[in-house]
């Protein structure tokens, strides 16, 4: 089965339907559904639903449906695209991938690695829950009108089977956030800096150099392996700190 987010016209709809068992077309612009309904009247494994995908459980809709896991293709407004990309990745939804067009400097910055300018803390969440491939760069030329960005598509693999073993990944997620917030300080004064984290700056260089790091490494140049490792100390260290931290 294949969810479309944003199908707009239902141009890509029908190219989904005469490869899909089943496509449910989500469109939050109830002023589209009468042209959709007319596009799509001659396919019998097509299912439009005028709601916000962001208030959608996708989980229950892919149960109801009858489906184990299901596949997502979305066409977005630029403006949404991370918070739908990301709120479908943190549900932990039984998808198996999720192939999306994204303005180019998003897909630059999901794919990123390590001390690239692009890197920062998209790069890493979408990386901990999905193998991320580039498909194709798509020019602004290709579009009437013409934006003023060019585009991507990039297709989210999502791991079935969690590949890094992290103790508490609000905690994680909470590092990763402060060493890129204010990326050109050291990792050490970033996550000192955060409110309510309750560790001296004695205690943060003992546990980064205990983990191999040197005091004064930045965020930038860690990769996702590292951040899981330096949460995990935190939690190992005290780990009712590492709770009350990651509130």
């Amino acid at each position: 089965m294949v969810i479309e987010i944003g199908p707009g016209l239902g141009s890509l709809t029908q190219v989904l339907a005469d490869n899909a068992g089943k496509v449910l077309a989500i469109e939050i612009d109830k002023t589209l559904i009468p042209i959709l309904s007319d596009t799509l009247s001659g396919y019998d494994n097509v299912e439009i639903i005028n709601n916000d995908v962001l208030k959608i459980d996708i989980n229950s809709l892919i149960k109801e449906q009858g489906y184990e896991k299901a596949s997502i293709v979305a066409n977005l407004p630029y403006y949404i695209t991370t918070p739908i990309i990301m709120g479908i990745l943190e549900s932990g939804t039984n998808i198996n991938s999720m192939t999306v067009m994204v303005q180019k400097e998003v897909g630059d910055r999901m794919r990123a690695t390590p001390s690239t300018k692009d890197y920062g803390s998209l790069s890493l969440a979408v990386q901990f829950y999905a193998d991320v491939e580039l498909i194709a760069n798509v020019p602004r030329n290709c579009f009437i009108p013409r934006p003023n960005v060019d585009s991507a598509v990039v297709k989210l693999s999502i791991r079935q089977n969690k590949e890094f073993d992290v103790y508490n990944e609000k905690l994680m997620f909470k590092i990763i956030r402060a060493a890129f917030e204010q990326r050109r300080k050291t990792l050490l004064n970033c996550i000192y800096n955060l409110c309510g984290f309750g560790y001296s700056k004695d205690e943060l260089s003992e546990i980064l150099t205990s983990c191999g790091f040197d005091v004064n490494v930045r965020g930038e140049s860690l990769s996702l392996q590292d951040f899981v490792k330096i949460s995990n100390v935190f939690c190992n260290s005290s780990p009712e700190r590492c709770n009350s931290s990651s509130e």
